[in-house]
Parts: structure tokens; sequence; C-alpha cells
């Protein structure tokens, strides 16, 4: 009886030496994997991950290596491949803060990918899923930046708005949105008056131009009818004043649209490189 107790004593403490060395091992190869994300070496760093995924036969490191390996592949800028692990890392969660951070990782990947469409269905499902303040705070935040790569500075406004009415980004969203140029605006108009939508978007020679030869068209129109060549007034009409008419139109609808595309790309380029706080 007493032999049988000694052995069966000698053989748990085997296993749990074996399992608390075996799992010293595991936590040496995530500590070197990370040293190598650290360190930007990103490719090496997924090589360990997945080193350690594989002997890792308890999945203690698997949702850690695998957020990691999601977090290298971003920053490698293989969008695809993130989403994949941080979706993984999702599913082997083991609590809501790390199901809720896989998520927003996914999200972040969606932006930079400008899958936006799919950022917004993330964020969505999340409120139903993930209560508080600080998770609604962050899925209000990132749901802003979608707005913004959207080029939706309205919606975006009012989402960091939900954060806090003075939000940093909040302002700046209100600040674009009323620099930003009415494309409707600027076509009507051109209807109206020739050559006065390329001025209201700024394009002031090519307005004065587009008035100009609106005139002259007019001019040589009515003066061919008033001399009786009725054929040359229609033809003036139907050929040059209708394609000056036409064009000055397309310009101020263009323009309004160009405008407006590069105060956005000015802006993001703004957020990316002088923006201090968390960006995708």
């Amino acid at each position: 009886m007493k032999r049988k107790l000694l052995r069966k004593i000698i053989l748990f403490s085997l296993i749990s030496f074996f399992s608390v060395s075996a799992q010293s091992q595991l936590s040496a190869q995530f500590d070197y994997a990370n040293t190598l994300y650290n360190t930007g070496n990103f490719f090496d760093a997924i090589t360990e991950y997945k080193r350690l995924i594989f002997f890792d036969s308890t999945k203690i490191f698997y949702y850690r290596s695998t957020f990691q390996i999601g977090k290298c592949y971003k920053a490698g800028a293989k969008f695809d491949d993130a989403i994949k692990y941080f979706s993984i890392s999702e599913l082997n969660a083991s609590n809501d803060d790390e199901r809720f951070n896989s998520i927003i990782e996914n999200v972040r990947c969606n932006l930079l990918r400008k899958t936006t469409a799919r950022a917004h269905q993330l964020l969505n499902e999340m409120e139903s899923k993930f209560a508080g303040l600080e998770s609604k705070n962050a899925i209000d935040y990132w749901r802003g930046w979608a707005y913004m790569f959207e080029n939706d500075w309205k919606n975006a406004a009012l989402s960091f708005a939900q954060i806090s009415p003075n939000h940093q980004l909040k302002l700046l969203c209100d600040k674009i949105e009323m620099e930003k140029v009415s494309v409707t605006f600027a076509t009507v108009i051109s209807y109206i008056l020739p050559g006065a939508g390329q001025i209201y978007t700024g394009n002031f020679l090519s307005g004065f131009l587009s008035l100009g030869w609106n005139v002259l068209a007019a001019y040589l129109t009515i003066n061919a009818f008033n001399a009786e060549r009725v054929l040359d007034g229609i033809t003036i009409l139907t050929l040059l004043w209708h394609r000056f008419y036409r064009g000055n139109i397309q310009n101020a609808h263009d323009f309004a649209v160009s405008k407006n595309i590069e105060l956005a790309n000015r802006t993001l380029i703004y957020l990316q490189n002088q923006f201090k706080g968390t960006k995708p």
C-alpha cells in the first residue's frame, strides 16, 4: 500500500515537473517572439509564434500568439492575413476583453484596406455584444474613423460627439464639413449663370473663360438669326453654344468634387503624420 502511494506521488511529481518545465519553455518562446516583434522583425516573429502554437498542446498561448501574428501581418501591411489571425484570436479568446480587442483590431485593418462597409458591420455587431461606457466610446471612435475614410465628415463629427462634444476629431470634422463646397450648388448655379460654378469653387480663370465663351456663342447665335442667317444660327446654337454651356456645367461639377477630394486627402495626410491620438 505504501509502495503504491509512493509510486503515485513520484508519478505526480514527475508529471508536474515536466508540465512546469514545458510551460516555462513555452513562456520563454513567447517572450522571444515578442522581442522579435518589438524590434520590428515581424517575419521572424511570425515564425516563432507559429512554432509556439505548434508545440502548445494546452493552448495556453494560443490566443496571445494568434493575436500577435495578426499584429505582425498588420505591421507589414498584409491586412487580409492580419484579419484572418485576429478572427482566429477572437474565436479563442477566454474573456470579453480579449474578444473585444480582437474585433477592434479587425475593424482597424478593414479601415486600412478601405473596406469600410465591413468595418461598420463589425462595429454594429459589437454594440449588441459589449456593454459599458469604455466599449461604447471605442465603438463610436472607430465608427468616426470609418466615416472619415468615407469622406462623410458630418456623420464622423456626430460619432466623435458621442464621446465628447469637444472631442478633438469632432472639431476637426466640423471644420472640414464647413470648408467643403456643395457639388449640387456648384452645378445648379452653372445652369443659371455659366462660369459661376467654377468661380464658386475657386477656379476663377476657368469660370471667367467659360462665361466669356458662352457670351460670345450667344452673341454669334443671336446675330446670325437677326441677319436672317437661320442655318448659321442653328449651327452655332447646336454645336458651339451647346458645347460651351454643357461643358461649363460639367466643369463646375468636376471642380467641386475634386476640391472636396483634395480637402479630404489633405486632412487624412495630416491625421496620418501629425495627429497624436490612436490611429488605425
